[in-house]
C-alpha cells in the first residue's frame, strides 16, 4: 500500500514565490556588485584616485566576503534562512546608501567592505533557499544567477553613467529602492530551515582539504587563477583599460566589454553542464587561452571591437571553469568533509579573483595600465596552458601504466 503527498494550491504558490524571489534577489546582489565597475574610471577623476586605490576599493569586496563566507555565511541552517536575508539586505542597504553620498576613497572602500560581507551572507543563504524549494534545479539557477546578475549590473551603470544625470549616483539610488521591496516582499515567502541549536559552532572557520582531494585542488590551481584573476581584472580595471587601449571614452563601451565576459560565461556555464569534469577543465582552458591572447592582440592594436571580440571567447572559457573545478573536487570529499572542502576553495578563488587586480593596480602606477594589461593577459594564458599539459599529462598516465 503506498501513500503521496498532496501539496495544496496554496502552499505550492508559497512555493514558488519563495524560489521565484531568492532567484531574483540572489540576481540583484551580484548586480549591485558589479554596478560599480562603470564607475570606478569617473572616482578616479573627480576624487583624484590612482589606480592602486581602485583596485583596493575593488579588492576589499572579496575580503570581507571570504570572512563572511568563513563564518555567517552557514548560520541561516540554525537560526532560519528569513532572518539572514533580512540581514543581508539591510547590510547591502547600508553599502547603497554609501556608495550613493560618497565623496573619499575612505567612504568607497566602507561601501565596498559592507557589501562584501552582504553578499557572502546572501549568496549563500539564498543559494540554500533555492535549493531548499527546488532541488533538481539548483544547480543550474545558482550558477546563472550570478552571471545575469553581474551582467545586469554593469550594463545598467554604463547606460545611466552614458546618459542619465548624476552619473555617481542614480545606479545606487534605484538598486537601493530595489532592496528595499526585496525586504518588504522577504515577509510573504516561506521559511524553508526551522531553528534549531549549534548557531555558535559554525562562527568558527573551517578551511579543511580531504586528503584525496588535495592533489587535484593543487592541479587545478592555474585554472583558477587563470579564470578568477581574469573577472578580477575586468571587474576592476577594464573600463579605465578600455579608455586608455582605444582612446574611446563612452563609459557604456568599457561595461559593454565586461558584460560580454560575464554574459558569455553564464551562457557557457549552462551549456556545459552536462559535460564530463575533465573535459570541462580541458575546454574552460582551452578557450580561456585563446579568449585572452586575442583579447592582447586587441588592447595592443588599440580595437575595441578585437576586444569584445576576444572577451566573448574568453568568456566561454570563464563560464564553466568554476563548474568544471567543483565537479572535479566534490566527488573526492565525503559528505562531512564538504563543506570545509567548498570554504577551502572559496577562499582560494577569491583570493585569485582579488590579489592579482591589486598588484595590477600597483603596477599600472609605475608601468602604465597597456603594459600592465599586456604582462597580466600573458601570464594568464600561461596558467591556462599550464592546465591543458597538466591534465593531458595526468589522461594519458593510467594508459602509460602497468
Amino acid at each position: 500500500m503506498s501513500s503521496q503527498t498532496v501539496v495544496s494550491p496554496s502552499r505550492s504558490s508559497t512555493i514558488s514565490f519563495t524560489l521565484a524571489y531568492s532567484t531574483l534577489t540572489s540576481i540583484t546582489f551580484s548586480a549591485v556588485a558589479s554596478a560599480p565597475t562603470p564607475i570606478y574610471r569617473l572616482y578616479q577623476v573627480i576624487l583624484g584616485l590612482t589606480p592602486l586605490t581602485v583596485t583596493l576599493i575593488f579588492a576589499v569586496y572579496s575580503f570581507t566576503m571570504i570572512g563572511a563566507f568563513l563564518t555567517l555565511a552557514r548560520l541561516s541552517d540554525f537560526v532560519g534562512r528569513k532572518p539572514m536575508i533580512l540581514a543581508a539586505l539591510g547590510l547591502n542597504a547600508v553599502a547603497l546608501a554609501l556608495f550613493l553620498f560618497a565623496g573619499s576613497a575612505e567612504a568607497l572602500l566602507a561601501a565596498r567592505a559592507a557589501q562584501g560581507v552582504a553578499t557572502g551572507i546572501a549568496l549563500a543563504t539564498l543559494g540554500a533557499t533555492i535549493a531548499d524549494t527546488a532541488p533538481l534545479a539548483s544547480p543550474t539557477l545558482n550558477s546563472v544567477t550570478a552571471f545575469i546578475g553581474l551582467t545586469a549590473g554593469s550594463l545598467l551603470a554604463g547606460a545611466l553613467v552614458a546618459y542619465a544625470p548624476w552619473p555617481t549616483r542614480l545606479v545606487f539610488g534605484l538598486l537601493l529602492a530595489v532592496t528595499i521591496v526585496e525586504m518588504a516582499a522577504l515577509f510573504f515567502i516561506r521559511e524553508t530551515a526551522p531553528r534549531k541549536p549549534g548557531a555558535w559552532s559554525v562562527l568558527r572557520p573551517n578551511l579543511a582539504v580531504p586528503a584525496a582531494a588535495l592533489g587535484p585542488m593543487i592541479r587545478l590551481f592555474p585554472l583558477t587563477l587563470s579564470g578568477w584573476a581574469l573577472g578580477g581584472f575586468y571587474l576592476s580595471l577594464m573600463p579605465s583599460l578600455v579608455v586608455a587601449a582605444t582612446g574611446i571614452h563612452s563609459p557604456l563601451l568599457g561595461a559593454a566589454v565586461v558584460s560580454a565576459l560575464t554574459l558569455t560565461g553564464g551562457v557557457s556555464a549552462l551549456a556545459s553542464r552536462r559535460l564530463e569534469a575533465t573535459a570541462a577543465v580541458r575546454f574552460s582552458a582551452l578557450m580561456l587561452s585563446v579568449g585572452i591572447v586575442l583579447t592582447l592582440f586587441a588592447i595592443e592594436t588599440g580595437s575595441p571591437v578585437g576586444m569584445f571580440l576576444g572577451t566573448i571567447v574568453a568568456g566561454v572559457g570563464f563560464g564553466p571553469s568554476y563548474g568544471a573545478s567543483l565537479r572535479t573536487l566534490l566527488p573526492l570529499a565525503t559528505v562531512r568533509e564538504r563543506a570545509g572542502l567548498l570554504s577551502a576553495y572559496f577562499v582560494e578563488s577569491y583570493l585569485a579573483f582579488a590579489l592579482p587586480a591589486v598588484f595590477a593596480g600597483l603596477a599600472a602606477q609605475r608601468f602604465g595600465l597597456v603594459r600592465t594589461a599586456l604582462v597580466y593577459g600573458s601570464a594568464l594564458v600561461v596558467c591556462a596552458v599550464a592546465t591543458l599539459l597538466i591534465e593531458t599529462s595526468v589522461g594519458r598516465a593510467p594508459r602509460t601504466t602497468r
